[in-house]
């Protein structure tokens, strides 16, 4: 069976989080924090290697609360994601401090991933159902002749809404065999009383479809997107590189790859509820799902003896 590896991308600012670190922070029973429930269920589905994509200033706490356990039950190896990592001939403009987005995040790891992959977010929780379903894919999918086979967790955007404000979702659409037809990235998206919307600027909301599919940023890729991101990313910096919050975005990228005919897509859709953090007050709504997960027999109350 092919190599498959799980690539989690921990270098994010979190600002809207807060102070600390949300990636570490804590929020199982024993202390578990939201990465090694995803790695749980991605070792149970068939992976068998973890990436970690951290800033360098984050190496010595985040090998302490997390690494080094986790290391102890399978193949680990470490990328960093910094704002000064540029190709030649590009520099970092005065003012800016935010790293250059989740494409340049999985640039960071092009020498340490062989093998078809993964990548997520880590301060989302994605459910067990989404890591079978898109490593079933990447061991049984047969290369295509004229364009890459990609593949994506799809969502209910229902199911990715938080309580304490807007969220970012890239909203899908398909064909009947459920290929990406394209991915739309959709700011302020609101949960509200009658389902969900977007401020329509004169006071009141756009409905968005809660049935809609979205993209959470768990993709399937194979190394050969290591170069398309190389070349793009250079695009992407003579165009936009002097900005400050300028981003080089995975659906973005994944977008225009498929318009352009250079790959395809098949989206895999998933009933599983996701959460996450994206706001200081989501804790408490991460905390109690988790014992409702551990209650219900998903997970042990101990992840890692």
């Amino acid at each position: 069976m092919k190599r498959t590896t799980l690539v989690i991308m921990a270098a994010g600012l979190g600002s809207r989080f807060g102070s600390g670190i949300k990636q570490l922070e804590p929020f199982g029973p024993n202390g578990e924090i939201i990465m090694d429930y995803s790695i749980h269920d991605a070792l149970e589905a068939g992976f068998d290697r973890i990436v970690f994509i951290i800033r360098k200033s984050l190496e010595k706490d985040f090998r302490e609360i997390i690494g080094n356990r986790i290391e102890k039950i399978a193949d680990v190896a470490y990328a960093f994601q910094e704002i000064d990592n540029l190709p030649d001939g590009f520099t970092v403009p005065e003012g800016r401090v935010k790293p250059w987005g989740t494409g340049q995040a999985i640039l960071s790891c092009k020498d340490l991933v062989d093998s078809p992959f993964v990548v997520i977010n880590a301060d989302d929780y994605y459910g067990k159902e989404a890591f079978v379903k898109l490593h079933d894919f990447l061991v049984t999918a047969s290369p295509l002749q004229d364009k890459l086979n990609f593949c994506m967790a799809g969502f209910i955007l229902g199911n990715t809404l938080s309580d304490n404000g807007s969220v970012t979702r890239g909203i899908c659409h398909v064909d009947r065999e459920n290929h990406l037809l394209d991915v739309k990235e959709t700011h302020d998206i609101y949960k509200l009383e009658t389902g969900a919307g977007v401020p329509d600027g004169a006071g009141g909301y756009r409905t968005v479809d809660t049935a809609s599919n979205v993209s959470m940023n768990m993709w399937g890729f194979t190394p050969e997107i290591f170069a398309i991101l190389e070349d793009g990313f250079k695009d992407f910096l003579s165009r936009s590189g002097g900005e400050l919050t300028s981003e080089y975005l995975l659906p973005t990228i994944v977008d225009s790859l498929i318009a352009s005919g250079k790959a395809q897509v098949t989206m895999l859709e998933t009933q599983d509820k996701w959460f996450g953090v994206t706001y200081k007050e989501d804790k408490e709504t991460v905390v109690n799902s988790f014992r409702e997960l551990i209650a219900a027999g998903v997970y042990p109350e101990r992840l890692y003896e």
